[in-house]
């Protein structure tokens, strides 16, 4: 990676109280290195860091995704009540899933229009709303 990248992922995870290991710092590269939001998951954040020379088990990759939403660099995304997306893009927005392809890709948040979300039962609070509109192709 350049060093710009590991600029970028060193002050991504200051943002954060996690210590910057190794690990993290080489994975947290892939993930905002270039600067752009990425919707991962760990297979294929696992696979990108194998392709770059990173030895990385995909214990280890699940584990630093974790780490990462806990601490608020990165939101994750389930899709089907099983497949775990992960989005550096922490803000507020929806999502659309393609079926064919199994990817996730921001949606424009400017279009979504909520009228009414029903009210939490008693004794809870909405924590958020994810919003994911499944795509296939015509």
């Amino acid at each position: 990676m350049t060093p710009e990248a590991n600029m970028r992922a060193t002050q991504w995870l200051a943002k954060s109280e996690l210590r910057p290991t190794k690990q993290r710092t080489a994975l947290a590269e892939l993930l905002v290195g270039d600067g752009h939001n990425r919707h991962v998951t760990a297979e294929s954040l696992f696979e990108a860091a194998g392709d770059s020379g990173e030895k990385v088990s995909l214990a280890t990759v699940y584990n630093t995704l974790k780490a990462f939403c806990e601490a608020g660099l990165m939101r994750e995304i389930t899709v089907d009540g099983s497949k775990s997306y992960f989005d550096t893009n922490i803000t507020d927005h929806p999502h659309f899933y393609w079926e064919d392809s199994a990817t996730l890709t921001d949606a424009p948040a400017e279009q979504l229009e909520f009228a009414r979300v029903p009210d939490a039962p008693e004794g809870a609070e909405i924590a958020k709303v994810d919003v994911v509109i499944r795509l296939r192709r015509t």
